[in-house]
């Protein structure tokens, strides 16, 4: 991944507005977070930008935080059986 010629650190990565009612498609998510690989962030601008380029990236990320939120869930429900 890159914006302005410079690429982007994936594991900085950070997303936001992900809403499980909006699932499959997630539409108010968007990156909140990110880094240039020299560790420098990114603006305000050049996260909108990296949204708008980058939607395929912040609907997986969606999904596996609504995936890893469910699990979190089970896991706790599982746990509350056993007390």
């Amino acid at each position: 991944m890159e914006i302005a010629g410079r690429n982007i650190n994936i594991g900085s990565l950070e997303i936001d507005g992900v809403d499980s009612s909006d699932y499959p498609d997630f539409c108010d998510a968007y990156f909140s977070y990110a880094e240039f690989d020299d560790g420098t962030e990114l603006t305000d601008a050049e996260l909108e930008d990296l949204t708008d380029r980058y939607g395929d990236v912040i609907n997986m990320m969606a999904h596996e935080d609504c995936v890893s939120q469910a699990e979190d869930a089970y896991d706790r429900w599982k746990d509350s059986q056993y007390d």
